[in-house]
């Protein structure tokens, strides 16, 4: 069926981007001076933010800075990490800085600078609703735009269990207003949920304070068996390249949770730099400095609650996980939920809502990251960082962050990029060859 051509206009566009976050504004660095593609980018928030609250000094990036947003799609783009160290004078000193991993503050502002940079991208407006009748319409709060595609990159959101939403507070928070709120815990007691890098870091950070600064005490409590680092060897690295991603989305929804859970420490496991620190502060509190309270590490544990205490303060439940009759009970005067993110809530797409196919608790997707529906072929709701059950650990990994949208930039410009040379790693099964022979 042929559609109307895309209609002139300023309100109109190729595409509408509803979120900027690492995922759409890697797209609109790709698609930066695009005239073939206008396109607009729109964000509820004020000004550009990238966990800010958790910008603890000394915080490093898990991966390359390599993988930032346009380098791994088109090195030339001038968005990538090295024209923005470029453009603001110090590259050099970037260089003599001999960094083992790039500052993650420093990687924050490079996400700004590009945000700042480019004109296609407005802040301080939200969208409120999404319709489709021949083209989407767009309704935020300010004015009303058209698109022929819409692609929604509104990220995360802060997690912790439903129980105890209604008890946040300035003593009890998630990690993601560390920041805000962590602060006066000279004295303390302390209590940090979830065993990953975010918790990892809040950790140490509280036992690396002045004297007269430290909590009384600091307890760590996690599910997994131990505080285990990420797995960043070569040949784990191969599950964060292309190749393998779309061998993963060939799967099996049960082989792609099953791998899911079975290779979680390949992203948010802990850098073994943090971990070494963290051992190493644990060891001079106890053996030098004769502060052998200080410092509580509780792995193979799961907190089944937290209730106001008998004194005052939270008293935090937990349950050993090789002997669940068996209840721990830690007093706390401040409890920090390290429990990672979800995926944000998508209601303005709920007047087109029953029109989108759905996998699981996800939108479908096809290999392209447009949503399936029963519109037309040719305009289409693309969805980023939104389908891990789908595309896998990588989805939300800033390692494909390039490389998703320019699959997304390839399919609205209607053009094919080159793709880089796969893995050493025969994912996928040839079928009828004899293993080490061509076929």
């Amino acid at each position: 069926m042929a559609h109307e051509p895309t209609r002139s206009g300023p309100t109109h566009y190729r595409c509408l981007g509803v979120g900027v976050g690492p995922a759409n504004l890697s797209l609109a660095s790709l698609l930066h001076g695009r005239t073939d593609v206008p396109n607009l980018f729109l964000d509820r928030k004020e000004s550009f933010s990238w966990h800010d609250g958790q910008q603890l000094p000394g915080n490093t990036l898990q991966v390359s800075l390599f993988k930032d947003l346009v380098t791994l799609a088109d090195p030339r783009n001038p968005f990538s990490f090295l024209s923005y160290l470029h453009d603001n004078g110090r590259l050099y000193h970037f260089l003599n800085a001999q960094f083992d991993a790039v500052p993650r503050v420093e990687f924050r502002n490079y996400l700004a600078w590009a945000s700042r940079c480019n004109k296609n991208i407005v802040f301080g407006e939200a969208v409120r609703e999404v319709g489709f009748d021949g083209v989407f319409t767009v309704r935020t709060d300010r004015r009303t735009v058209t698109a022929d595609n819409v692609v929604v990159g509104v990220g995360s959101e802060p997690w912790v269990p439903p129980q105890v939403q209604g008890a946040l507070g300035p003593t009890q928070f998630h990690i993601s207003e560390y920041l805000n709120q962590a602060k006066n815990l000279g004295g303390k007691r302390v209590v940090v949920i979830g065993g990953g890098q975010s918790g990892a870091e809040a950790f140490l950070d509280m036992i690396s304070q002045p004297s007269k600064d430290l909590p009384r005490r600091v307890s760590w409590i996690s599910r997994r068996g131990n505080y285990f680092p990420i797995d960043d060897s070569p040949f784990t690295n191969d599950y964060y390249m292309p190749s393998h991603a779309e061998y993963f989305f060939s799967l099996d929804r049960d082989s792609r949770q099953a791998f899911n859970e079975r290779h979680i420490l390949t992203s948010d496991g802990i850098s073994e730099s943090t971990l070494r620190d963290i051992y190493q502060r644990a060891y001079l509190h106890r053996f030098v400095e004769g502060n052998v309270d200080l410092v509580g590490l509780y792995p193979n544990r799961e907190v089944t609650e937290v209730s106001t205490g008998l004194y005052g303060g939270w008293q935090v439940t937990a349950r050993h996980n090789d002997d669940r009759e068996a209840v721990e009970l830690f007093e706390a005067d401040v409890v920090i939920w390290a429990t990672g993110f979800r995926s944000t809530q998508m209601d303005f797409l709920d007047p087109i809502a029953d029109r989108l196919e759905r996998d699981g608790d996800e939108l479908r997707i096809d290999e392209d990251y447009a949503v399936h529906w029963d519109g037309p072929d040719d305009r289409r709701i693309f969805v980023q960082n939104a389908a891990r059950g789908q595309r896998g650990l990588a989805d939300p990994n800033l390692s494909l962050n390039a490389w998703r949208s320019q699959r997304i930039a390839d399919r609205l410009g209607k053009v094919s990029s080159n793709d880089q040379l796969p893995s050493f790693i025969e994912w996928s099964t040839k079928m009828g060859a004899r293993a080490g022979r061509d076929t």
